[in-house]
């Protein structure tokens, strides 16, 4: 096993360093990597490696959450609020409800099946947007508006309302009965909620840390653990069915209550996870090419396939705009958080296979295969199209859209 994780992590350096070379965002050849290893190329991924990477791309998405919150001051918040919470439901909602109505209209399914793909597809990929937002803020790109950390803040939530959404597509799919009223109720408590275990969890950190003297590697560590269990419990089903606690906002919160109470332990805890970082970002988008498996693209479906996404990709467009309205932003500025929301791959090679196995094991009623399919291979075509494009286009159009300011 440790030679089969030896030999993936060095292709995919050696990919990383190629694709910088040539001035491509890195993660594109970490990503690639992982389809080549996966099981849509050679499948020489050891099924224990590939379980073992599955929970490992949970840690480095937390890392990358948790050093979002290390850097997300009171005034930043003051910044960004309102354009951040606009930006965390109203581009994901339009798109979704996009995709479905041209999903019921061209590939001739029922609303409920484009529902299900509408908000498969609607979700922005934190696992790329992350990154690349953090890499700008310390670069002082869109500093003096905190254009980063707005979109940073509203990916976070982002998932939050498309996973949920997709959820009771699937419920009305399998026959369940949907309480639109818990609903309506359930979704912003869930992220206030989420948000205020994060900042109590918060708290409770930095008492131990300033009464217990401790080395900072041993901090990370406990920090760590705090997070990952705060992340599965709101993962646990039997939550989630009461109320989706917005687990990665509370796990910023947790950083940006140290950052707030204790500012010179989280500058160095920030450091140290800017190193644990460099494994977790090659395990991330490994895990996530792992994931893209090619040969379920179905190329009879290709070209209208990278119609929908299309259409969404304007629908969510469009919402990133009037949710900045009244914001203060420039027409770069706003075309730049345009670009930033287009990248997809975390959610959608979380749950892209989902709606295929519950109707294999005839958990979907009389929801044909043939749709479970269809869901899946648009869920890759996602990935492989708009990852590329919205990490390029981050790269490539941030410095040049947003202002910069050193620190």
């Amino acid at each position: 096993m440790l030679l089969n994780i030896a030999l993936i992590v060095t292709l995919a350096l050696v990919l990383y360093y190629l694709f910088s070379l040539v001035k491509l965002p890195g993660i594109l050849g970490l990503i690639v990597a992982g389809v080549v290893v996966g099981p849509g190329v050679l499948n020489v991924v050891d099924p224990e490696v590939g379980r073992l990477l599955k929970e490992l791309k949970t840690a480095a998405l937390i890392v990358i959450l948790i050093r979002a919150g290390l850097g997300i001051n009171r005034q930043t918040l003051h910044k960004v609020g309102r354009p951040a919470i606009n930006m965390s439901f109203i581009p994901g909602v339009i798109e979704g409800s996009i995709v479905m109505a041209a999903a019921h209209f061209l590939f001739d399914f029922s609303w409920v099946e484009g529902g299900i793909l509408g908000f498969v597809i609607a979700a922005v990929s934190p696992a790329v947007v992350v990154p690349a937002m953090l890499d700008l803020k310390e670069k002082g790109f869109g500093k003096k508006k905190e254009v980063p950390t707005l979109v940073l803040a509203g990916a976070s939530v982002d998932d939050v309302f498309a996973i949920t959404i997709f959820s009771v597509f699937i419920g009305l799919a399998a026959g369940t009965s949907i309480n639109i009223g818990h609903l309506i109720w359930s979704v912003p408590a869930g992220i206030a909620l989420g948000a205020l275990l994060g900042l109590a969890l918060g708290w409770g950190l930095v008492w131990f840390f300033k009464k217990f003297h401790i080395r900072d590697t041993k901090k990370v560590i406990i920090f760590m653990i705090v997070a990952v269990v705060f992340y599965e419990l709101t993962e646990l089903e039997a939550v989630k069915s009461v109320i989706p606690l917005a687990g990665l906002l509370g796990i910023m919160a947790i950083g940006f209550i140290i950052l707030e109470r204790y500012s010179k332990l989280a500058k160095r805890l920030a450091a140290k996870f800017n190193k644990v970082w460099v494994l977790s970002e090659i395990l991330l988008f490994v895990y996530i090419g792992t994931e893209v498996q090619i040969n379920q693209l179905d190329t009879s479906i290709v070209g209208l396939g990278i119609g929908i996404l299309l259409l969404g990709l304007t629908a969510r467009s469009i919402g990133v705009w009037l949710s900045l309205v009244g914001s203060g932003l420039n027409h770069k500025e706003k075309l730049f958080c345009v670009i930033a929301y287009w990248p997809k791959a975390t959610v959608q090679a979380a749950i892209g296979a989902v709606p295929l196995t519950l109707i294999q094991e005839g958990k979907l009623g009389d929801v044909p295969i043939e749709t479970g399919q269809v869901i899946l291979a648009m869920a890759v075509l996602s990935i492989v199209t708009t990852a590329p494009v919205g990490a390029i286009g981050i790269k490539l159009f941030g410095p040049k859209l947003l202002g910069q300011e050193s620190e």
